[in-house]
């Protein structure tokens, strides 16, 4: 008993303080990293950034102050902390390099979820595939294409790739080319185009509505027919007014060809 207690007399003597010191330090590097944890987070959401963003930025603060807070209680006992800094360094190093396309498609996600090129909802071109956005995840982006096929795109080639946003604007041209034959009238098929635009309200007043001959092709006059709809309308006016001209074309009398060719043939005299 005499021993133990001479034991933790001298132990008191030399390391008493630096105990309480490294507790007062874990205990208050703890309170602070929380609270720098919740200042954090609450000015991403008052910023209206993801809540994958918010939560994943508040989780990295916390750890990398508390890795700190650890170090500084340690330094309290003598130990040589920068040792430590230097396995951390290196394991890091090491995870880095081994799960390279990983932290890459990591950093992509982050990238697209603060900057937003692409949000949910949008019909994107991106990485090879089109399709409508479902959800954007810190390493990969779902997308549903048109014939509601899952795929599941690394962000990093999202990043790294052209993107192609249709949603990306409320307003959208929709380009219809229209042939006639060449015995059609021209002014004729154009007052016909004109009035079926006219008569649609989803097309917009302006910009104005382009309508003019852009080709004379090998069996056909080509037309252009350009008008401004809201995005949400696109599809619905593009097949609308092809459905309306062709069916106004056969009432007028009005051809629209088809590819042809013509062959002509010559009889050769022999002798």
């Amino acid at each position: 008993m005499e021993n133990w207690t001479e034991f933790l007399a001298e132990f008191g003597r030399n390391y008493g303080i630096k105990v309480i010191a490294a507790i007062a330090i874990l205990i208050i590097g703890r309170i602070v990293a929380g609270i720098l944890k919740r200042l954090v987070m609450k000015i991403l959401n008052r910023s209206k950034t993801d809540v994958a963003i918010v939560s994943f930025v508040g989780s990295l603060v916390y750890m990398g102050i508390m890795i700190f807070t650890v170090l500084a209680a340690l330094s309290k006992f003598g130990i040589q902390t920068a040792s430590f800094v230097a396995i951390l360094g290196a394991a890091g190093f090491a995870i880095g390099f081994a799960m390279q396309g990983s932290l890459s498609s990591f950093a992509a996600g982050v990238l697209l979820l603060v900057f937003r090129p692409i949000k949910v909802g949008d019909f994107v071109e991106v990485a090879g595939v089109a399709g409508a956005v479902k959800e954007i995840k810190l390493f990969n982006t779902i997308i549903a294409t048109p014939d509601n096929v899952k795929i599941y795109v690394p962000n990093s080639k999202i990043n790294g790739d052209i993107i192609k946003n249709y949603a990306g604007f409320d307003e959208r041209r929709v380009d219809l080319v229209v042939g006639i034959g060449y015995g059609s009238p021209i002014d004729k098929a154009y007052e016909i185009m004109k009035q079926i635009v006219a008569a649609d309200s989803r097309i917009l007043p302006e910009p104005a509505v382009q309508i003019a001959v852009a080709e004379l092709a090998d069996s056909s006059v080509n037309f252009v027919l350009r008008p401004w709809v809201k995005k949400e309308d696109y599809w619905g006016v593009k097949f609308d007014l092809t459905e309306k001209i062709k069916k106004e074309f056969d009432t007028a009398g009005i051809e629209i060809p088809f590819p042809q060719t013509d062959v002509h043939l010559h009889r050769v005299e022999t002798a």
